[in-house]
């Protein structure tokens, strides 16, 4: 008996000192970096009492950061968003209902405004050279010549199809039945590069996905069990997923 209890006592030690050593925040009160100070508010207790120093704090660097940053610094839009959260609720932590309420949001008013202007909302100009790269023009970059062609192909959509893709997905977007035999799958390419995604499911079933550089793409697809691959500048990805629900894949995120 005393051996088990030894055993346990040694297994909570351990445990606590891992969790200590993962995220230690013994001198988070001396923090200025916004992003620790926001992960300390979205882990920490409720009832911690460094919450009321801590949360004024990094809201004023907040809007210090946002006033100084340069027009075209993509963090902005990240910091008005989180500040915006902190003025309405004790952290920026969401629960996935809610981070997938705004994603659907966010996807719903993108598609929208392209139904609106009955055209995709960027261009891409397509390589016609045949030892090249296929670039995106709006990023300036590019995939390796082994995909241009089908990345070329799958992007150039004639505008009635484009029209019938993104009625689909609206339609998908709007459908709240659990019962439904399809749903969204919305992929964030956060790389520099073009990239094609491919799902992979039993039998016949399979998708291919074109997003490009630092973009998304949505696409609906039956559900079921996938094998989900691709190429991220040069670096192979797969992994196995089920999908039962909408769901949000990130591809090459630091």
């Amino acid at each position: 008996m005393k051996q088990v209890l030894l055993l346990l006592c040694c297994m909570f030690f351990f445990t606590m000192s891992a969790q200590k050593k993962g995220k230690d925040y013994s001198n988070i009160l001396k923090s200025n970096n916004i992003y620790e100070i926001n992960a300390f508010l979205r882990d920490a207790h409720p009832d911690d009492p460094r919450r009321s120093v801590l949360k004024p704090r990094v809201m004023e660097m907040m809007k210090e950061y946002i006033k100084n940053a340069h027009p075209a610094d993509q963090k902005v839009k990240d910091m008005q968003e989180m500040l915006a959260m902190l003025r309405r609720r004790p952290s920026t932590k969401i629960t996935f209902d809610e981070m997938n309420a705004i994603i659907k949001q966010k996807q719903i008013a993108k598609y929208k405004a392209e139904l609106a202007a009955k055209q995709p909302t960027t261009v891409y100009t397509p390589s016609t050279a045949q030892n090249t790269y296929v670039v995106n023009a709006a990023a300036n970059t590019a995939i390796p010549n082994a995909e241009a062609e089908e990345f070329n192909m799958l992007m150039a959509v004639s505008p009635v199809e484009h029209k019938n893709k993104t009625v689909k997905i609206l339609n998908s977007l709007f459908d709240n039945d659990p019962n439904a035999k399809e749903c969204i799958v919305l992929i964030q390419n956060k790389s520099d590069c073009n990239i094609i995604v491919r799902m992979e499911g039993v039998g016949t079933t399979k998708y291919r996905l074109a997003v490009p550089a630092q973009g998304e793409g949505s696409i609906v697809i039956e559900k079921g069990q996938y094998l989900f691959t691709s190429l991220v500048c040069g670096a192979q990805y797969a992994s196995q997923k089920t999908i039962q629900r909408p769901i949000m894949v990130a591809l090459g995120s630091q």
